[in-house]
């Protein structure tokens, strides 16, 4: 490998591009004896696991005695076995249940092959059956699946929500009676929305059981985060002190070669400059222009980098997988990719080169994943739909196309390379925003940094009420409900109560509350989503519904004239009918994307916390409910080459509103009197502006979220505090603990904004640290010497 990463450095095409290049050692495998059932024990050595990890081991003793574990070791550490060791035990014992839950049907799939291979090396009588219970089985299968009764069920959140739960009494009595364990994989990502609503539904599950008689412990997997235990308490409603937490990885490891890689600038010419063929390049990109120019922010594209690295990777006998954000970004560059390996003669590395992503059938992701672990795959653009717990085998080399918000990704997704005690390369190229160009700016942070922790809000106001509703259809309620709901549960059955949701009534055993709506209330929520308008998008030609929207997000990315992408077809909106909730698509060959523009407001309803900052203690920074109103007021078409404006227009769209949470601060009349004389009216408007931008960008680097799940305002006037306002908001209705936890660590936010802005080369503000995509107000004014000054003012 030390060999590769020399030949890589010395390609005239790649000069000046590794910004850092770390070893992490091989590390041999800890192994401890543990005493299993005879059965179980010949079955695992017959798969070649004859030894256990420490970590495993620690787990399954966990399990064994009675506690709740959060196993928190990286990808391919073997974390399955923690649970199928006691799930196995107790079905052989004495027919104990266990109900796996995992966010995504793949990894359940993957899971029911691997366990029912290892239930049938039992042998017959063994108690242990293993079924998969998930939306892709038809109505009949459910059937067969209910009448074999398995000791291990697997499925998803959703289907709890949505099949198990709702007919507990009249389906699954059998099942929730004796369940024993409940494993939640990949905990880390319940968070956000979606983990707000699978917290909701847990606790659900936890209220069934009790009317059952049981009790069962969690068994939670995560990758490596911040807070693993407050998480998965937060997750599961259990007491934080009932979990036992065991995170030291005792698997083998390989050598691995990390390259942080950023794609060289140019000055204005097409986005995606740079090699793009078997010939190297000459040093220009593709408008004549340097192509390490220097002082733009702006570079070449970080997919053509990653896939300039991929050819020469599979071309050079390195199996390879490149992991990217986007779906058609996958299918794109595997395309390509492709195509230049025939270029070069290379046909057979060539038809051995695809694309993996989540819309792929069953049978094709099978067929991938076998062709990886036979070798017959030298190469994978993927999604992250790769970077969960799918067997793949052992990887020669892990491509990172544009940071992926988190270590705890980048990390999760290098995992995927040189398992075992195999060396392997890993290359994070990446991209040309705030976050990634921090990272690279100071690799140190991304080597040395706490790892994120993961938030969500089982309490927020918006989902709350469904949760209890359905609550109450699946079992009448009772006043000691609060344990798992809440202190506001008595203020919210009174509201569905007034809304004619729930009956209450008097009985011996005490006050109870019914269900009396219509209907299913789980089947009117989805787990994904708070917002419950959508709008269908339509294809002109076929009249058939290719996608839908959210009603916010259709005002943003369906508008008249917007340009709108789906499944490799790029198509206009040329009718957004709102009264009927739907927009109607017709393919275009335009060659320019759209971005709205629009003003926004907030109203603060009530101040939450307060605390003053360390640098300026007469300044304070609040946490508070808020309300956010934004209009629409029109769009730009812009070069995706140059990111430039070449046209825009005006819209005529309704208000939204969005009752959630933020923190804010105001600037202090010194530091506002500074900035005014450094940069007049404008560069303090700019200052304040560039200020929020860069707070927003790196929320990621602290909380597993994207950029967009923040939004900011900042404005030199607001009524409520009389003075210039910085606030930054939770994205989601009633919040989701994002801005609460950023109003816990705010001053390390504010130093590393600082840090980013003042530490970029360009002249007045650039992609890299203070321009922002999501931006309403096409970037202007912004101010980057103006932020500077407030921000070091506001920091240590």
């Amino acid at each position: 490998m030390d060999e590769l990463v020399g030949w890589i450095e010395d390609r005239p095409y790649y000069a000046r591009q590794i910004r850092d290049h770390r070893c992490v050692e091989s590390r041999a495998a800890d192994y401890v004896d543990v005493d299993l059932e005879s059965r179980l024990a010949s079955a695992l050595a017959d798969r070649g696991v004859d030894r256990l990890y420490r970590h495993q081991a620690d787990a399954i003793e966990a399990v064994r005695d009675g506690e709740n574990a959060v196993l928190a070791t990286p990808t391919a550490s073997g974390k399955s076995l923690a649970y199928t060791v006691p799930a196995f035990e107790r079905a052989m014992d004495h027919g104990g249940r266990t109900l796996y839950l995992g966010p995504q049907n793949a990894l359940v799939a993957d899971q029911r092959e691997t366990l029912s291979d290892l239930a049938r090396g039992l042998g017959f009588g063994s108690r242990v059956s293993v079924e998969e219970y998930t939306g892709r089985l038809s109505q009949s299968e459910k059937r067969d699946v209910r009448d074999r009764r398995p000791t291990v069920l697997l499925s998803n959140p959703d289907m709890l929500h949505y099949a198990l739960l709702p007919h507990a009494h009249r389906l699954w009595d059998w099942f929730f009676g004796s369940l024993e364990a409940v494993v939640v994989d990949e905990i880390h990502g319940y968070r956000g929305v979606f983990g707000s609503h699978v917290a909701l539904t847990l606790r659900r599950l936890n209220r069934i059981c009790e009317r059952f008689g049981s009790d069962p412990q969690y068994v939670c997997c995560s990758a490596t985060i911040g807070n693993p235990v407050e998480h998965a308490a937060r997750v599961t409603g259990r007491a934080e002190a009932t979990f036992r937490l065991i995170d030291e990885d005792a698997s083998a490891t390989g050598t691995k070669h990390w390259l942080l890689w950023n794609p060289p600038e140019y000055d204005g010419g097409d986005a995606t400059p740079g090699r793009d063929d078997a010939g190297g390049s000459d040093g220009t990109d593709s408008s004549g222009s340097a192509s390490d120019a220097g002082g733009s922010g702006r570079r070449r594209s970080s997919h053509v980098e990653t896939k300039n690295l991929f050819v020469d990777l599979v071309s050079r006998g390195f199996q390879t997988l490149a992991f990217t954000r986007a779906r058609q970004t996958a299918e794109r560059y595997a395309t390509e990719s492709a195509s230049d390996l025939r270029e070069r003669g290379e046909h057979d590395a060539a038809a051995s080169v695809t694309a993996y992503q989540a819309a792929l059938n069953h049978d094709r992701r099978r067929e991938i994943e076998a062709g990886l672990h036979d070798g017959s795959v030298r190469g994978v653009w993927s999604t992250n739909a790769l970077e969960l717990g799918v067997d793949v085998g052992e990887l020669d080399a892990v491509l990172i196309d544009g940071y992926p918000g988190t270590r705890m990704s980048a990390v999760q997704q290098a995992g995927r390379a040189g398992r075992g005690d195999d060396e392997a390369l890993v290359v994070l190229v990446g991209g040309e925003d705030q976050l990634d160009q921090y990272l690279l700016r100071h690799p140190e942070e991304f080597w040395d940094g706490e790892p994120e922790r993961a938030v969500c809000d089982p309490e927020n106001g918006e989902l709350l009420p469904d949760h209890v509703a359905s609550a109450a259809r699946e079992n009448w309620l009772e006043p000691e409900d609060e344990r798992h709901f809440g202190e506001s549960f008595p203020d919210v059955v009174a509201a569905l109560a007034s809304a004619g949701r729930l009956e209450r009534r008097e009985t011996d055993e005490g006050l109870r509350w019914l269900y009396d709506g219509d209907g299913s209330p789980q089947h009117e929520m989805s787990l994904r989503t708070i917002e419950r308008r959508e709008v269908d998008l339509f294809d002109s030609r076929s009249n058939d519904v290719i996608a839908s929207l959210s009603f916010a997000d259709a005002l943003r990315d369906a508008h008249e004239g917007a340009i709108y992408h789906h499944q490799g077809t790029t198509y206009e909106v040329t009718e957004l009918d709102l009264d009927r909730d739907t927009a109607t698509l017709q393919p275009t060959w335009a060659d320019y994307y759209t971005r709205v523009l629009h003003d926004k407001t907030i109203t603060v309803e009530a101040d939450r916390e307060a605390k003053s900052l360390s640098a300026r203690p007469d300044t304070e920074v609040r946490f508070a409910e808020v309300t956010m109103r934004k209009q629409i007021t029109g769009f730009e078409r812009r070069d995706p080459r140059r990111g430039e404006a070449i046209g825009r227009e005006t819209l005529d769209l309704p208000e939204t509103t969005l009752r959630t949470t933020a923190l804010y601060f105001t600037v202090p009349a010194d530091v506002e009197r500074e900035m005014r004389e450094a940069g007049g009216e404008y560069g303090f408007n700019g200052g304040i502006h560039a200020a929020e931008h860069g707070m927003i960008s790196l929320f990621p680097l602290s909380f597993l979220c994207d950029r967009g799940d923040i939004g900011g305002l900042s404005t030199p006037h607001h009524p409520h505090t009389g003075q210039s306002t910085i606030f930054v908001y939770d994205g989601y209705p009633g919040g989701v603990g994002l801005t609460e936890s950023g109003y816990e660590e705010v001053e390390t936010l504010l130093g590393r904004t600082r840090d980013l802005i003042d530490d970029c080369e360009c002249a007045d503000g650039c992609p890299a640290c203070v321009q922002s995509p999501h931006c309403g107000n096409a970037n202007d004014p912004l101010s980057k010497g103006e932020a500077v000054l407030l921000l070091d003012a506001l920091t240590p």
